[in-house]
């Protein structure tokens, strides 16, 4: 119950008490300290990008429109593919996937665009009750909806969430030791193939959509419970031989108000300082939003077209399975920190951009003569974005000063987001552009 405890010192925000200074912990506690954290930002980053994963599993079902018997929801678990277009030598719904990609991120987009101005004045514990919540009623909502439209408000609920909950989250490995942004990173890796994987795996075994939503729920309340019981205190931590972090990390976790806080939390930069140090980010942010740009200009805007009829797989299987074999690529880069790290992200753009023209280029000529091959290529996507991510938030812990690496941790979670929309915004067009080849 120590960690609980711990959690509960930290999070006792309206509480302006002063707290006693525990006695360095013992190298054993000390030991098991880190573990827990670890294993609780691991399963941080597993929970608060769940259901976001899922939502984008689960886009080729949600903008079917055929319902079958016994399935209350109005996507279509069935194995025959239907085509939706069938002037189009593709096989395309009527609205492109992106438009649940745009719904997944547009409102996260706008929580971190916030989140460097004000958000560090909302106490923590707050923001991670509200994730969990949304994320609960995302899976809910989009299970029992019958239309297109509630199922996209479930979605933007997801959204929400992940967004609240990555800045959140990010902002609260400065409290800790570095270490942790691997693990955090590692746990977001896990949630996209756990996630494309629950739900590819469910829906072949014979469940609805509907059903494999509801079965997700547990989800939600195994972040709470990460949250509140599993990390300790951060002033009990040894952040990783940063001297002056122990003490200045302290305040921002323990108050609510912001004239309160000490020197030393991000909430006292000015927009002065704040505007000098996201200038000094672009070095890192402009890569990352090139790599997400152009891999979910391919998972939304070009998965879809890649559909082959030489296969037994059915379309929407084809289409879960992208989504499974990009997330593996992911788990498997943001887990490779401690084997390989990288200075130059710029170069995985590069790479990325590399993929994004070959696969527009056999979507428009169609010289790929099997699945397998895109399957090879789709899991290389996803080794380049997760290695992107990873890299650029351990690079950014090394190289930001203790005062301003809350800030610079939360103003670079805009850099995924930015990309990815971009991205949507390009693929709606697209997606009708295509389809209308005859």
């Amino acid at each position: 119950m120590g960690g609980c405890a711990g959690s509960r010192r930290r999070l006792s925000d309206s509480e302006g008490e002063e707290t006693v200074p525990e006695p360095r912990l013992p190298l054993l506690d000390h030991q098991g300290a880190h573990w827990k954290n670890a294993v609780g930002f691991w399963l941080l980053g597993l929970c608060n990008n769940f259901s976001y994963v899922v939502m984008l599993s689960a886009a080729h079902d949600i903008l079917s429109h055929e319902r079958t018997s016994g399935n209350q929801s109005h996507v279509d678990p069935g194995p025959a593919p239907i085509p939706h277009n069938s002037s189009s030598r593709f096989d395309c719904n009527s609205v492109s996937t992106a438009a649940v990609l745009l719904a997944d991120i547009l409102p996260t987009l706008v929580i971190k665009l916030l989140a460097p101005l004000g958000l560090h004045l909302l106490p923590y514990s707050p923001r991670v009750l509200v994730s969990g919540i949304c994320a609960a009623g995302s899976f809910i909502l989009v299970a029992f909806s019958h239309s297109v439209g509630t199922s996209l408000c479930g979605v933007v609920l997801a959204s929400i969430s992940s967004g609240l909950g990555e800045v959140t989250f990010l902002s609260l490995t400065a409290f800790y030791p570095r270490a942790v942004i691997s693990w955090w990173s590692s746990g977001t890796g896990g949630a996209g193939l756990l996630g494309a994987l629950s739900y590819l795996g469910l829906t072949q075994a014979g469940l609805s959509p509907q059903q494999t939503l509801l079965s997700m729920l547990g989800i939600p309340a195994l972040l709470l419970a990460s949250y509140f019981l599993l990390l300790t205190s951060p002033e009990a931590q040894d952040p990783g031989g940063e001297e002056e972090a122990e003490s200045s990390s302290r305040q921002p976790l323990i108050r609510t108000e912001a004239p309160e806080l000490k020197p030393g939390s991000s909430s006292s930069l000015s927009l002065q300082e704040r505007w000098t140090v996201f200038k000094g980010l672009l070095w890192y942010i402009v890569p990352l939003v090139v790599v997400y740009f152009a891999e979910y200009f391919i998972n939304q805007g070009l998965f879809e077209l890649l559909f082959f009829r030489n296969t037994s797989l059915s379309h929407a299987q084809q289409y879960r399975w992208y989504q499974m074999l990009y997330q593996a690529g992911v788990f498997a880069s943001r887990s490779s920190l401690r084997c390989c790290h990288i200075r130059f992200t710029w170069a995985l753009a590069l790479l990325q951009c590399l993929n994004l023209a070959f696969l527009l280029a056999d979507v428009w000529f169609g010289f790929l003569p099997s699945i397998y091959f895109v399957f090879l290529i789709i899991l290389y996507e996803g080794l380049l974005g997760g290695a992107a991510y990873v890299n650029t938030f351990h690079n950014i812990a090394l190289e930001t000063s203790d005062e301003h690496r809350e800030f610079a941790m939360a103003a670079t979670c805009i850099s995924d987001t930015l990309g990815i929309s971009l991205s949507g915004l390009l693929a709606l067009p697209l997606h009708d552009f295509l389809c209308q080849l005859s």
